[in-house]
């Protein structure tokens, strides 16, 4: 199993190029792909979504939300934030999911170097 991130997933929509999205493509295939509730929110959130992408995207299986979930992502965060780093609020949830699964992340945004740097995530 892996996981994306919500960058990746716009990508494939929209019919961007890739290695992420190669990536997702081949995982997707192979039925090994899952997403963060994070990310279900943040893709269903745009207003003008057409119909054909919310279906696709609600059929995702989605990554379950452990207990503690959200203290550790606090602690990740705060990990981060402490040494001046990007640390945005919906890119922490994602990446905590993941590394709560120990799932290696589908992603194109840079900033997901330092979860992986600093928090145990693993970069697809």
């Amino acid at each position: 199993m892996i996981a994306a991130d919500t960058s990746t997933i716009i990508a494939f929509i929209q019919g961007d190029l890739g290695e992420d999205v190669d990536k997702f493509d081949a995982a997707l295939a192979a039925g090994t792909v899952m997403i963060s509730p994070v990310a279900l929110t943040e893709l269903l959130s745009e207003p003008r979504l057409p119909q054909r992408h919310e279906d696709f995207i609600r059929s995702l299986p989605l990554l379950e939300i452990h207990d503690g979930y959200w203290i550790r992502a606090a602690k990740s965060r705060a990990t981060l934030l402490s040494q001046k780093l990007r640390a945005r609020l919906p890119d922490t949830l994602i990446a905590q999911a993941a590394i709560d699964h120990d799932l290696a992340l589908i992603q194109r945004d840079g900033d997901f170097r330092h979860f992986a740097k600093h928090c145990g995530l693993k970069l697809a």
